[in-house]
């Protein structure tokens, strides 16, 4: 019986510097989680490059993600980690990206959704905020979960509320939403569920983000907003009085944008899938 080829997922950095063991933790917990090599990764040769607070200059990371975008021996693209950065590439790789690249899935989250913003407003229909390759290497059954929508869009991957909802979504950091509207990079989300989840701000930066978003007349033709996990919270002095979810009601209510609920992501490893749209 012929074997049949290996998955092989792209790996690439389009953020903040990549430490090369922190990458061969990633490799090392692939090598265990499929010793039969019916998923490999394939990590972009400069990965682990450095420039400043970045992975490469924005030059070497814009043309190493096209680089694995474009390529066909790739079935799917998975961001290795967060940080900043990912805005600056953006719109230089989407003149570049070719049909190949189209039909490729992609999987983030953090600083990777500015990418994933653009993608999926240029009409790249399987893009998805969702684990990251460095998190597979400290919590198996998270990357097990990234791997199996990568390869076959796996709904038991998905954040549960998709199962029943019939509406388009997203899901954003909010830092990262919060910066794109307005800008190129900003799809357009009218009728969308809206999930969001922050990590490591305080909450009146929380408050004040908010105000901003639902501020926007774009953001107020969603169908809604969720609430996924907002963690490691800094310290308010004197303490805000609210918390994360009441903050987000307060905006909604103030905007009249729908209250839908909470949603189960954010940057932990109970991270679920949310593709952007439809498409699932």
């Amino acid at each position: 019986m012929t074997r049949s080829a290996p998955f092989k997922i792209g790996v690439v950095n389009a953020s903040s510097r990549l430490d090369p063991a922190r990458g061969a933790a990633i490799q090392a917990w692939m090598d265990q989680a499929y010793p039969g090599g019916e998923v490999q990764l394939v990590f972009h040769p400069m990965a682990f490059e450095t420039h400043g607070h970045f992975g490469g200059d924005d030059a070497v990371r814009a043309a190493a993600f096209v680089e694995f975008a474009n390529d066909p021996r790739l079935g799917a693209i998975w961001f290795a980690r967060g940080g900043y950065g990912a805005c600056r590439i953006a719109e230089a790789v989407l003149p570049q990206l070719t049909d190949v690249a189209r039909k490729k899935r992609y999987l983030g989250y953090s600083d990777a959704g500015s990418l994933l913003a653009l993608l999926y407003k240029a009409g790249f229909p399987h893009v998805a905020h969702g684990p990251m390759a460095s998190d597979g290497a400290r919590h198996d059954a998270t990357g097990r979960r990234a791997v199996d929508w990568l390869v076959g869009g796996d709904r038991a991957a998905l954040e549960p509320s998709l199962l029943d909802d019939p509406r388009p979504a997203v899901a954003f950091n909010l830092t990262i939403l919060n910066e794109l509207v307005g800008t190129a990079l900003e799809p357009d989300l009218s009728g969308h569920v809206i999930m969001l989840e922050e990590v490591s701000e305080a909450l009146y930066r929380v408050d004040r983000m908010m105000f901003h978003l639902t501020g926007q007349a774009s953001i107020r033709r969603a169908a809604g907003i969720r609430l996924g996990r907002v963690s490691d919270v800094t310290a308010n002095d004197p303490d805000f009085g609210l918390t994360a979810e009441e903050i987000v009601r307060y905006w909604c209510e103030r905007s009249g944008i729908p209250w839908l609920g909470t949603a189960d992501i954010g940057h932990d490893p109970d991270n679920k899938v949310v593709p952007f749209g439809l498409n699932r």
